[in-house]
C-alpha cells in the first residue's frame, strides 16, 4: 500500500495542537495542587501571610485574632468579647477545579444563646466562610440593579453568594438555614454543641456539590475565604482557633 503524503503544513498543525494541549493539561494539573492558606510567616500587623481584617462599619468591638503554633500546627487563634470581626484570604479561583476545602478548628465554648434563625443570635464560636463571584452577564436584571447599587456606595460588587460552615449550638449538626440578614449565605452546622469543646476537629466540605445544592446552577469563581469567631448579638465570649486550613481539587 502506498505511502500518503501529508502536507508538512498539517503536520505542523497537529503538533501545535498537541503542544497546546499539553500546556492546557499541565496547566490544570499545576491549578490543582492544594493551596495552603496557612502557611508560616506573619505580616507586619502580625496576621498570617496573605490574610486581612475583615471588619464592619457599624461593629465598634473587634474579636481579636493572631497567629500562633501548637504541637506543630500553624494555628490562627481568636479572642471574641461581645465583638466581631473576621479575617479574610482573597482568591480568584476556578470551582470547577478547586472543590474541596478542609481545616480542622476547636473552641472553647459554644454561644448559649446561638440561634440561626435570629439576628439576635447570629453569633457562632467558630465559622468558615466561602465567597463566590458576582457576574453581572448572569444575572438577572433586579440583581444587576440591586448589585450596582452595591458597588457604587461601596466600591466593588458584594458576593453572589457565600456557604458559612458554622460550629452551632440549637442548630443539629448537618442541618442548614439561610442567614438572618441575607439569602444569599447560607449557615451550615459542620459541628454542633458542646460535646466536642477543646477537642481539635478535622472537616471537609465539597463546595462544587455545597453551592449547587444551596444556591442552585454553576458555582461561580471562588473570590475568597474567611474566619470569624463573633459574639456581638449576644454579648457572650468565647475563643476559638483554626488550622490546617487547605484548598484543594475533588476529595
Amino acid at each position: 500500500m502506498p505511502k500518503e503524503n501529508i502536507p508538512i503544513s498539517n503536520i505542523v498543525f497537529i503538533l501545535f495542537v498537541l503542544m497546546s494541549f499539553m500546556s492546557g493539561f499541565s496547566g490544570i494539573i499545576q491549578a490543582a495542587e492544594p493551596i495552603d492558606l496557612l502557611q508560616a510567616g506573619s505580616g507586619e500587623d502580625g496576621l498570617p501571610t496573605g490574610w486581612q481584617p475583615l471588619v464592619f462599619k457599624k461593629i465598634e468591638r473587634h474579636t481579636e485574632y493572631k497567629l500562633s503554633e501548637e504541637s506543630g500546627r500553624i494555628v490562627i487563634e481568636a479572642r471574641s468579647n461581645n465583638a466581631a470581626s473576621g479575617l479574610t484570604y482573597p482568591l480568584n479561583l476556578d470551582s470547577r477545579i478547586y472543590q474541596s476545602i478542609s481545616w480542622c478548628w476547636k473552641i472553647s465554648r459554644t454561644i448559649k444563646k446561638g440561634d440561626v434563625t435570629r439576628k439576635k443570635g447570629d453569633d457562632y464560636a467558630a465559622r468558615i466562610y466561602v465567597t463566590f463571584k458576582f457576574n453581572p452577564e448572569d444575572a438577572s436584571f433586579w440583581e444587576r440593579t440591586k448589585f450596582k447599587t452595591y458597588k457604587l456606595l461601596y466600591g466593588q460588587y458584594p458576593p453572589k453568594g457565600a456557604l458559612n460552615y458554622v460550629w452551632a449550638n440549637k442548630m443539629k449538626k448537618g442541618d442548614a438555614a439561610p442567614n438572618a440578614y441575607t439569602d444569599r449565605a447560607h449557615m451550615i452546622a459542620i459541628e454542633s454543641g458542646s460535646e466536642k469543646v477543646g477537642q481539635w476537629v478535622c472537616e471537609e466540605r465539597n463546595l462544587y456539590t455545597d453551592y449547587r445544592q444551596y444556591f442552585g446552577g454553576t458555582p461561580p469563581y471562588i473570590t475568597g475565604i474567611a474566619v470569624m469567631t463573633d459574639t456581638d448579638n449576644t454579648g457572650e465570649s468565647t475563643t476559638a482557633a483554626y488550622s490546617n486550613l487547605v484548598l484543594k481539587s475533588k476529595p
